[in-house]
């Protein structure tokens, strides 16, 4: 789909997983080292955004990820997942030097339109508690914080987040 500027692709191949593996590494680095720290980042960059566990995600687990290219350029990519009850949005995320540039906000119309598409009518994401930025973010794109989540995901490492969610219209 192409949003002015903005194309959102399907990933679903292997060169497209190992685009994404490098926007993650870039990203990640960049964002999350210093709320969460190298050690954490490292982990999750290997079990969560390698090609190999993308891979896994969308041919085991049901997750679709999709490309954010601006001007051509791939610049990012989401994540999400059909659940029953609601869309869960795994990752959304955008290279710094392209923010600012309204691709979150096309991402976001893109996310709500596939849970319309999929008859859902609420958004749900994750996002770490110390991530405020993001959370300042999603309040005003409408998420409203339900509480914690804590999970062990490996290694002596905690994912320590708040759920969020979002009501959309039909």
């Amino acid at each position: 789909m192409l949003f002015n500027r903005i194309e959102i692709k399907l990933a679903h191949t292997t060169p497209d997983y190992q685009q994404i593996e490098s926007l993650a590494d870039t990203i990640w680095r960049e964002h999350y080292i210093p709320i969460t720290g190298i050690g954490q980042v490292e982990h999750m960059l290997k079990k969560y955004q390698s090609t190999q566990a993308i891979s896994t995600q969308v041919e085991a687990e049901g997750f679709e990820y999709f490309v954010l290219a601006y001007d051509g350029i791939p610049i990012g990519y989401i994540s999400i997942r059909k659940e029953k009850e609601w869309l869960f949005l795994s990752k959304i995320y955008v290279l710094s030097d392209y923010r600012g540039n309204k691709i979150g906000k096309t991402a976001m119309q893109f996310i709500e339109e596939k849970a319309k598409l999929y008859h859902l009518k609420i958004i749900m994401l994750t996002v770490n508690k110390n991530n405020t930025n993001a959370i300042r973010t999603y309040e005003k794109l409408g998420f409203i914080n339900v509480g914690p989540v804590v999970k062990d995901i490996g290694n002596g490492f905690i994912m320590d987040d708040y759920q969020m969610t979002k009501q959309i219209s039909a």
